[in-house]
């Protein structure tokens, strides 16, 4: 079978999308070779910036000179991008190798479409025996299928509502949920400052090395262009370092991942750690697209995200003309993160996403509308949406005496699918 035709047969696989529980991963993992004999596993979970943690991780890694391995979901353009071997992703013809190889050994096991994948990229992962292994959970934490490994080095980014149907409806629920992937006596970095008191309970009712934002490393923005860092070394000494450059991730989980070098490669100098910050990428996360105007594609789904997105076109472009293509899922807080890109006053274009488990564009048009938003513009599909922004922005810009310097800014946002789907086109 070839990739598309694995893909479609592992949705078939399972009667649900998600079944969380680590028993039947665990059996089948046990039956498979797979092994990290050499190397380091750091497991990332966290409500929002898992992918970015594990993007600068991975680039201030191999800046250092060491070899790293990720494994990050969902993806938005191809499934390969789920599976990445140092610089690359892997290749159609290994994943396929690897869903034989699980598909041999599990027998009558029914395993979902993220369990089955996930047994796949750590087979490949022990093929290609890199110095680190860097691994994204997926939903949660304690029963996540990610989680049947031991890691050296945990990092919780932060806790937010989400997700409340498999986790919980508090964030003292939530938090205890992604706080299984803690171990004892392994480093169990927190990122965020505001945490549930439930994450530092079970972090010390199991006996974990907690590092705190704001307690144990600290974050602190000096100017538009850098920021300071002061945490603690392996040893436990106390270290600072200073003028690190800003990127556009949160500054908290720079932060985060400095401490976590710092724990677990301290050899890597000042010059790679910056280098690596800055060279850090992540599709869909704040990635700006210059055209005639400034384009930002961003997957941000829930209020927690969109408030910091909003502060990030805030800082990026003060005083510019914002649209917004906006598209969902049907179990998202559609209304909070409505509320939250009100800030920036936008020109809306909403649309639905074609998909099961998508939100008819209408129903945000009408949330708008009671709201008093005039300026909203309804669209069946994403493409319609996003083609129609871009005319008018277009339009615009053609007809201001300005053009060379537009003050426009078109943000994509509120789903994977919404940010995927503008890339396919553009």
């Amino acid at each position: 079978m070839n990739l598309a035709q694995w893909l479609e047969y592992l949705e078939q696989c399972h009667p649900s999308n998600i079944e969380l529980g680590l028993e039947r991963i665990s059996t089948v993992a046990a039956k498979l070779p797979i092994g990290f004999d050499g190397s380091k596993i750091i497991t990332v979970a966290g409500t929002n910036g898992k992918g970015s943690t594990v993007s600068m991780l991975s680039a201030i890694l191999e800046q250092g000179g060491y070899s790293t391995c990720c494994y990050t979901s969902p993806h938005i353009l191809q499934y390969n991008e789920r599976v990445k071997l140092g610089n690359r992703f892997a290749t159609d013809e290994e994943l396929c190798e690897s869903f034989a190889a699980v598909e041999a050994f599990r027998g009558d096991i029914k395993l979902t479409y993220f369990e089955f994948g996930t047994l796949a990229a750590l087979q490949i992962f022990s093929r290609y025996k890199a110095d680190y292994i860097i691994l994204e959970i997926g939903l949660g934490g304690r029963l996540d299928a990610v989680n049947i490994l031991d890691p050296d080095l945990a990092i919780l980014t932060n806790v937010a509502l989400d997700h409340t149907d498999w986790l919980g409806d508090t964030r003292e629920a939530i938090g205890f949920e992604k706080a299984g992937i803690f171990r004892t006596a392994i480093p169990a970095l927190i990122g965020e400052k505001d945490i549930p008191e439930s994450v530092t309970k079970h972090a010390d009712s199991i006996g974990a090395t907690v590092y705190a934002n704001g307690i144990d490393f600290n974050a602190e923005q000096k100017d538009d262009k850098s920021w300071q860092w002061q945490g603690a070394s392996n040893s436990g000494d106390s270290i600072s370092l200073n003028e690190l450059p800003l990127n556009d991730y949160p500054l908290d989980n720079c932060a985060t991942v400095v401490q976590a070098i710092s724990l677990l490669a301290p050899e890597i100098t000042t010059k790679q750690l910056k280098s690596g910050l800055m060279n850090a990428s992540l599709p869909g996360r704040f990635q700006y697209v210059q055209k005639e105007y400034a384009l930002i594609l961003d997957v941000a789904h829930n209020p927690h995200a969109a408030k910091r997105l909003v502060e990030q076109v805030k800082n990026r472009f003060p005083a510019k003309k914002i649209s917004i293509v906006l598209a969902m899922l049907a179990d998202k807080n559609y209304q909070e993160v409505v509320d939250c890109f009100r800030e920036l006053k936008p020109v809306w274009y909403v649309a639905s996403i074609k998909e099961e488990r998508g939100l008819e564009g209408k129903i945000l048009y009408n949330y708008l509308r009671e709201t008093e938003e005039s300026t909203v513009n309804c669209f069946s599909t994403i493409t319609e949406a996003y083609t129609a922004a871009d005319n008018a922005i277009t339009a615009a810009n053609l007809n201001s005496q300005q053009y060379e310097d537009s003050d426009a800014v078109l943000l994509v946002t509120g789903s994977f699918f919404t940010v995927s789907a503008v890339l396919e086109l553009i």
